[in-house]
């Protein structure tokens, strides 16, 4: 067993080093600071022991010396345990005295560098901390001393004939003295300055400013502040994002949640996972859906609505050749990239997403008549198996899954008091989130990926202002953009 000192970068998940993402894959327990990004926890097994020792000014859950001995403790107990840091453990941070305690106690431990926020910040605000033709190194210091170092050891002034590029870390708290003191060895006043709160995150935010008038700007924790002629540099890139800034809340089950998440994520939105719904299997269990199975070679057409129906189909097929005389329908982009997994290509895709438009589509039935097995969630709307009886098919509905309501929760609560947006990519998240929350807790925009869903929404007594035209997650996504993003911001 092994105590894993893991450093998780500044703040974007996907700055992780596949190292770290496999210490956490391996964890069963994942001690962690305050600045780790929320969704590196879900790298960890669902099983995994989660404990939040977060420092945040002038308040600790836990000292160093109490930390120190809960990752003694927990590696004597045999565990696999994960200590995820902010940046990386051994620039400004306290990694060092716990590999020390660790290797006092003989327990085997090892160190995941991460990505440091000396370097990562700036340049997620577009600011390289060197340049060939003007900068050709650059210095990493610390704002904040050990307290018992009193006015602090660090030559300021020295630090200001270094030349090059002046990196400060955790300097907010004692900027308006650094300034001092950086002018004071000789810095010109207008030697261009920034401070980039919250770097790499959705909410990053950057001051452009000297030397001398950045004191003047309201600044405020976690910071990085650059100092030198990079400062001035503008290379914008991901404050550009047309979503920055944004917190948009995904309902999907936690499962499904990553691809829509990952989209808003790439446009610059934070992403708010409240998982309104849980996929479960039907109250027979899949009794149903076996049988029909069992016989499916003695059906014309086998239609499957959503990706959760193709999963929970295919389980229990254990061999496709049974499909061999079989056509398939599937209602939407989504579950025909679903089918494909299981290396079956859909025969008909309508090219609207909802069920009206497969039944504009869907052939007449043989003149002998014809059947026709549709796998869907346990409640859905009749209107497409009504559709087929009328149009002369035999029709078999069997359940593949269930929806069920999925727990809020008070960070949940609070999450969506401050969120932008929320977005329903079915009629069962809608139900289920007014059934947990209640129309009040509703965030200003309501997006829905099709008229369908939009429907239940409205019907719910919500105003919805985003529908997708394309009813698919991109299409969401796209139609999130064109809402929310500054004019300035679509063409980017």
């Amino acid at each position: 067993m092994t105590v894993w000192l893991v450093g998780a970068g500044p703040g974007d998940p996907g700055l992780l080093t596949l190292r770290g993402a496999e210490a956490l894959g391996r964890a069963d327990v994942v001690v962690h600071d305050r600045l780790s990004a929320a969704a590196l926890l879900d790298l960890a097994p669902a099983a995994a022991e989660r404990i939040d020792v977060g420092k945040a000014p002038g308040h600790a859950r836990l000292t160093q010396e109490q930390i120190n001995a809960l990752l003694v403790e927990r590696g004597r107990a045999g565990q696999e345990v994960v200590r995820l840091k902010g940046g990386d453990p051994f620039v400004f941070a306290r990694g060092s005295e716990e590999a020390a305690a660790l290797a006092a106690a003989g327990l085997a431990y090892e160190v995941v560098p991460g990505i440091t926020s000396a370097i990562a910040v700036p340049a997620y605000a577009g600011i390289p901390v060197t340049q060939r033709f003007s900068s050709t190194a650059f210095t990493v210091i610390t704002g904040h001393e050990d307290p018992s170092s009193g006015p602090g050891t660090i030559d300021w002034e020295a630090a200001a004939r270094l030349g090059g590029t002046l990196v400060v870390l955790m300097g907010v708290a004692r900027w308006p003295r650094i300034a001092e003191r950086l002018l004071a060895g000789g810095l010109a006043p207008d030697t261009p300055a920034a401070a980039v709160r919250w770097g790499t995150r959705p909410d990053q935010h950057t001051t452009r400013a000297t030397l001398a008038t950045l004191g003047d700007h309201p600044l405020a924790s976690p910071s990085v502040i650059v100092v030198g002629r990079v400062a001035g540099t503008e290379l914008r890139w991901f404050e550009d994002r047309p979503l920055l800034g944004r917190r948009i809340v995904v309902t999907r089950t936690r499962i499904q949640a990553s691809e829509l998440s990952r989209a808003l994520g790439e446009l610059g939105a934070e992403a708010v996972e409240v998982p309104v719904i849980a996929i479960e299997p039907p109250s027979d269990g899949g009794a149903a859906l076996g049988a029909a199975l069992d016989g499916i070679g003695g059906a014309d057409w086998l239609v499957l609505t959503s990706p959760n129906g193709v999963e929970r189909t295919f389980a229990h097929l254990p061999d496709t050749r049974a499909l061999g005389g079989v056509r398939v329908a599937a209602i939407g982009p989504g579950t025909a990239a679903a089918l494909e997994r299981y290396r079956v290509v859909a025969d008909l895709v309508p090219p609207r997403f909802v069920a009206e438009a497969l039944l504009e589509a869907f052939p007449a039935p043989p003149a002998d008549g014809g059947r026709v097995v549709i796998a869907r969630a346990e409640e859905a709307r009749p209107v497409l198996p009504d559709g087929l009886r009328a149009a002369g098919w035999e029709v078999d509905v069997v359940p593949a899954y269930r929806t069920v309501a999925a727990p809020g929760t008070d960070g949940d609560r609070e999450a969506l008091a401050t969120a932008d947006a929320v977005t329903f990519t079915s009629s069962s998240t809608v139900s289920r989130f007014v059934e947990a929350f209640g129309v009040g807790a509703v965030p200003p925009v309501v997006a829905c990926i099709g008229p369908v869903t939009a429907g239940t929404a409205r019907a719910h007594g919500l105003a919805v202002s985003v529908e997708a035209s394309d009813h698919s997650i991109p299409g969401l996504v796209a139609a999130l953009r064109d809402h929310l993003a500054p004019p300035e911001r679509v063409e980017s």
